[in-house]
């Protein structure tokens, strides 16, 4: 009985890490590499994370004298935030990161023409991480591939679900 419920734990905990999701970054962007951060946040957005009150699509990370931030995630407050507390949706979070790897990636950035997107934002351990991707940008061609192989992909499934309901 134990081990059952302990697996529960183990997948109710797997699937409920994830706050929020960058899915037009995917289709905007072509990701190099991905990288975790952690985020310095206040209490109301803990708060506001933890009701999954978080939106990725307009936001991107900047290195700004030797230190990463997060403009344009927003964290929507919730209606029982603090009366002393004026919340503000957008405003820039630091992202916690080694100095090595804020090196390595003012070098990308600066010198190739690469860009910080946040992907996704999650829960591990109890703390809030969100994954960056170092991107760029698709070109309007690209975007119009990448639309032609998923409906090709859409069609060869269709096909073979005909085919294996005939057989």
């Amino acid at each position: 009985m134990d081990i059952k419920k302990d697996e529960k734990k183990k997948k109710g905990a797997k699937g409920d890490s994830t706050i929020a999701l960058n899915k037009r970054a995917k289709h905007e962007y072509r990701f190099d590499e991905r990288i975790e951060a952690g985020l310095a946040l206040l209490g109301w957005e803990v708060k506001s994370c933890r009701a999954g009150r978080a939106n990725l699509s307009d936001g991107y990370a900047i290195i700004k004298n030797g230190e990463m931030f997060l403009f344009g995630a927003q964290i929507i407050p919730l209606s029982s935030a603090s009366t002393h507390v004026f919340p503000e949706e957008r405003r820039t979070r630091k992202l916690l990161l080694k100095r090595v790897e804020i090196d390595r990636l003012v070098g990308q950035v600066e010198r190739k023409g690469y860009t910080l997107i946040p992907t996704a934002m999650y829960w591990k351990n109890n703390r809030v991480k969100i994954e960056l991707g170092l991107a760029q940008g698709k070109k309007e061609h690209d975007k119009r591939d990448d639309l032609k192989e998923r409906e090709w992909e859409r069609e060869k499934q269709r096909v073979m679900r005909a085919k294996n309901r005939d057989a």
